[in-house]
């Protein structure tokens, strides 16, 4: 077991106490509770801006929710290497797609618990659809998908709903979709829709 920022003994909760402080001082609410699982992908969404980082970490903290994110393995060196680490970054090799999902599903297995948060929008800048790589990770690591999300319309963040995906993701993607779409993003012009690229 490594430290990471959600468990570094005294100064997470240190941490912890400023973020509620911090969040409460802003006028943000968290909203939900933790899934009470070992292992799932946390959907975090929509992802418009850099403040989305700071935002959600402060909630992440709050609810003392241990993240892990993906991170290519390129920024995985000195003098970085240990603080990304303590951030909760994974290294993983980006060079394939199909790679990726695969790494991550392997680093499932691996750990008893785990909860690995991903942006499916893949940018700040609006896009046409989400990436699917999230809902492949949790498929094929058996873990469920819960709904992270942070509205800037009424300054509420933190845990929606858990899906298990049956394997039909048009069909899982539509109840993603139902409760993204009452979620704004802080610029909301550059929001995806949580839809997925048209099969042919």
């Amino acid at each position: 077991m490594y430290y990471t920022i959600f468990n570094t003994p005294i100064l997470t909760r240190i941490l912890r106490k400023l973020s509620i402080w911090t969040l409460r001082i802003c006028g943000w609410r968290r909203e939900g509770r933790l899934p009470g699982i070992p292992k799932y992908v946390m959907i975090v969404a929509p992802h418009t801006s850099n403040w989305d980082m700071f935002v959600g970490m402060m909630i992440a903290l709050s609810f003392l929710l241990k993240l892990n994110w993906l991170v290519k393995r390129s920024l995985f060196r000195w003098p970085f290497a240990g603080f990304i680490k303590w951030l909760g970054g994974i290294p993983i090799d980006r060079s394939k797609s199909s790679n990726v999902v695969a790494q991550s599903i392997q680093t499932f297995k691996e750990n008893k618990e785990m909860v690995l948060a991903v942006a499916p929008e893949g940018t700040r800048e609006k896009a046409s659809y989400w990436k699917t790589g999230f809902y492949h990770i949790a498929k094929g690591a058996d873990v469920p998908i819960v709904m992270g999300f942070i509205d800037y319309a009424r300054k509420g963040g933190g845990i929606g709903p858990t899906l298990i995906p049956t394997g039909d993701i048009e069909f899982d993607m539509q109840k993603i979709r139902f409760f993204y779409d009452k979620i704004t993003g802080k610029i909301p012009d550059k929001s995806t829709p949580a839809v997925i690229a048209h099969r042919s």
